[in-house]
């Protein structure tokens, strides 16, 4: 769960708890052990993290670790190509649910959107929504577009269906392809979506400076893993 961000957002209006805040913490890496998940969720909860993103095989785990902390377990689906089919998302939404997640970051279907099969696009994405909402209708559901691989138009286009089709949040990448979050589509995505749509930046956010250019640019949520050398900067220059 994120604070309230203030309304001029720089280093002298932030906290260190308000920066924790946007952040969700990512435990993504393929290699990644079961005690480094672990370890990574008591980090969350020590610097109270909106959240933290898991794989879908470590969202139980995740769930037990941070019971009672304050801290949302979110997964990850169709991660990270989105090439699945539409019920097999649906299935990994729903497993994911029932396993502990309250939040979902899902990869749009990529190659679907560039063939200009936009209907296709939004009714998968209204599909997993609308299937994570009737199971838990707190679910915060959030699409990746995987914003270097596509073009200004395809972007806009994909934050018009996002909304279309229910979705809390657009995202711009998973910080698994050839680029991360830029101001630039931070600022695109922000223009094009109503005050009633969320922006998450995520892909290669490693620094306080860098957070904060995002949260000016439009972005309400970060995805990140330096998430304690952020926070612990913005802690040394607040003392």
């Amino acid at each position: 769960m994120s604070l309230p961000l203030p309304a001029e957002i720089s280093l002298e209006t932030l906290t260190p708890e308000i920066v924790a805040k946007t952040i969700d913490h990512a435990l993504l890496k393929p290699d990644m052990t079961i005690d480094e998940v672990i370890a990574g969720c008591k980090l969350c909860a020590q610097y109270q993290t909106a959240s933290v993103c898991v794989k879908p095989c470590d969202v139980k785990i995740a769930a037990k670790t941070l019971q009672n902390t304050g801290v949302d377990v979110g997964t990850v689906i169709g991660f990270p190509h989105g090439n699945t089919p539409t019920k097999v998302k649906v299935f990994e939404a729903l497993t994911a649910i029932e396993d502990g997640a309250v939040e979902l970051d899902m990869v749009l279907n990529i190659g679907l959107l560039k063939s200009g099969h936009l209907s296709q696009v939004q009714d998968e994405i209204a599909a997993v929504t609308s299937a994570a909402k009737a199971k838990l209708p707190s679910c915060c559901v959030k699409v990746i577009f995987e914003c270097s691989l596509l073009t200004d138009e395809e972007k806009i286009s994909a934050c018009r269906l996002c909304e279309k089709a229910g979705a809390d949040y657009v995202k711009t990448s998973t910080g698994f392809s050839t680029g991360g979050a830029t101001i630039n589509d931070l600022k695109l995505m922000r223009a094009h979506t109503s005050d009633v749509m969320h922006v998450k930046a995520s892909g290669g956010i490693r620094t306080l400076d860098y957070l904060i250019e995002c949260l000016q640019a439009g972005a309400d949520r970060i995805g990140a893993s330096a998430t304690a050398a952020i926070v612990d900067e913005m802690r040394a220059r607040k003392s």
